[in-house]
């Protein structure tokens, strides 16, 4: 069964939330979510982009108050 875990990297500049969303990723299973919250909107570009490079899927990028929430699945 699929989760989705929360990486709180609000506070961290890049690349300091996507290295936190890369280690998470490689803890988890395909077809697990990861939201990531971000203070920082270099987020907002940086982890797509990176999520399409390596083959996952982005499945919402939203930003509420100053903080992005992006959330991606595990696509393998």
């Amino acid at each position: 069964m699929a989760e989705r875990k929360t990486i709180d990297a609000r506070g961290s500049f890049c690349p300091g939330p996507l290295m936190e969303l890369i280690a998470g990723m490689k803890m988890a299973n395909v077809g697990d979510e990861l939201e990531v919250l971000s203070s920082d909107k270099g987020s907002a570009t940086d982890v797509p982009e990176w999520i399409k490079k390596v083959g996952h899927e982005l499945l919402e990028t939203r930003e509420e108050n100053g903080v992005w929430h992006i959330i991606v699945k595990k696509a393998k």
